[in-house]
């Protein structure tokens, strides 16, 4: 698993909020755009590490739980949707994708996207063939953790807009069928708006920052969104090949991605004789036709709810030329498993983040201490979730001046790891210092600074 910014911030979320009460009304904070999720993430997590007696391990093991799931959902689905073996081959390279497998591995909102996805749209579908509207408020609970997951969600919402304006359109007529529809879609706005209020709550309180960021990254930013959605179309090629790539051998490119395309288009083709298939198609199309209008790079976790509609579709096409489509069922589903990532060795950065963590309580001698890092792509909160809450205790520098600074650099021999005079905020803070010690743990740097007589 992964233990890094990311996952040291949201435990010690939702470590806060288990041990002292402080409930969340906002999520993460998103990589652009300075916009923040919902805090259902967080409370999705909450059970996992309270289980795990609050070791970050239990929320990997939830996202895994997750991923697990989405392998019998997606073989479910394929079964009813079309018979076993299509249910079989879709369950099969959903479970050795080298890139679903990496993002079920560790905690981070993003990874549970695909499973809240695919459950969305199986939910979408018995609304709108089998007219079980008792789904619908089932359906907005799943769209309301996609849009916790990741706001690339939003391109599911036009999906679902469709979909539920094809199943009222038939029964406007019908009395009965239509107040059983209304009914439904009321209840489900209701609980939308319930539980999108926290964040809406946080937005009033704050000058309404995450609707204004929002609106900047739509409407100012154009170096990120192009609205104008027919230029996109251009980059389905480009798109395709990547979202491809990264299911078969986590890359943006593979060369042997162009001869999917052919079972892409043969399954395609059988959505004009097949409602699932209606479905899937648009689903699929309009992922990409969003993706194909964000300017910025994509990378690979941007294409996590579609991953299901992708899988599905190939499928399908392999289906179609069965038993002739062996071979190439045969070689993905090598070419997945050598590039699956157990292969390479574990990093144990949980482990690692630990190991630091108790030396540097052994180092501070029971005196109050801060806390800085030096590091090419990564940020503190790992090693904060070992070090707050403990004697001697981990001061804030914004609150206390302390009398030691424990500089960590990593990884060590990649970065300059000078910590005298550096311009990072903690270390800077902490004002004219000499060098205290300096100690090599688990492969990173540990610096003691104290101040300058």
């Amino acid at each position: 698993m992964e233990f890094l910014g990311d996952q040291g911030r949201d435990a010690l979320v939702v470590r806060q909020f288990l041990t002292k009460g402080d409930l969340m009304f906002i999520g993460p904070q998103t990589s652009i755009g300075n916009m923040y999720l919902g805090p259902w993430y967080y409370y999705l997590m909450a059970p996992a590490l309270l289980l795990a007696g609050l070791n970050p391990v239990g929320p990997a093991i939830m996202v895994a739980g997750l991923g697990v799931l989405a392998v019998w959902l997606i073989w479910k689905v394929g079964k009813e949707w079309f018979d076993e073996t299509t249910g079989l081959l879709a369950a099969l390279f959903l479970a050795i994708s080298p890139v679903v497998t990496y993002y079920n591995i560790f905690s981070w909102n993003p990874n549970i996207i695909p499973f809240f996805s695919l459950l969305a749209m199986w939910y979408l579908f018995q609304i709108w063939q089998k007219k079980n509207y008792r789904k619908i408020p089932w359906l907005v609970l799943s769209l309301v953790m996609i849009l916790n997951s990741h706001y690339l969600g939003l391109l599911v919402f036009p999906v679902v807009v469709l979909f539920l304006l094809l199943s009222f359109w038939p029964i406007r007529k019908k009395i009965r069928l239509r107040k059983s529809f209304l009914k439904s879609l009321w209840l489900a706005t209701i609980l939308f708006i319930l539980l999108m209020l926290p964040l809406v709550l946080f937005d009033f309180k704050h000058e309404f920052a995450n609707f204004q960021s929002f609106k900047a990254f739509f409407l100012v930013r154009q170096t990120t969104v192009n609205l104008k959605f027919y230029k996109g179309i251009a980059g389905f090629w480009k798109i395709t090949n990547q979202l491809l790539a990264n299911l078969i051998v986590r890359k943006d490119s593979w060369a042997w991605s162009m001869l999917l395309f052919p079972f892409l288009l043969i399954g395609a083709w059988q959505a004009k004789k097949s409602k699932p298939l209606m479905v899937i198609l648009v689903w699929f199309l309009a992922g990409l036709l969003g993706l194909s209008n964000y300017k910025q790079h994509i990378y690979a976790h941007y294409f996590g709810f579609l991953w299901p509609a992708a899988i599905l579709l190939l499928v399908v096409g392999l289906k179609k030329l069965w038993p002739w489509s062996l071979i190439a069922v045969l070689f993905l589903s090598w070419s997945m498993l050598t590039h699956w990532h157990g292969f390479s060795s574990p990093v144990n950065q949980l482990a690692r983040a630990q190991k630091v963590a108790s030396f540097i309580l052994k180092t501070a001698e029971g005196e109050k201490f801060s806390l800085g890092l030096i590091a090419q792509c990564n940020y503190d909160p790992p090693y904060r979730y070992y070090l707050e809450d403990r004697k001697p205790s981990l001061t804030n520098l914004h609150e206390e001046m302390t009398e030691q600074l424990f500089v960590i650099c990593e990884p060590w021999g990649e970065v300059d790891c000078n910590p005298l005079g550096h311009p990072q905020w903690q270390i800077a803070v902490f004002g004219q210092a000499d060098m205290g010690g300096e100690w090599e743990v688990e492969g990173v740097k540990v610096f003691k600074l104290v101040h300058s007589n």
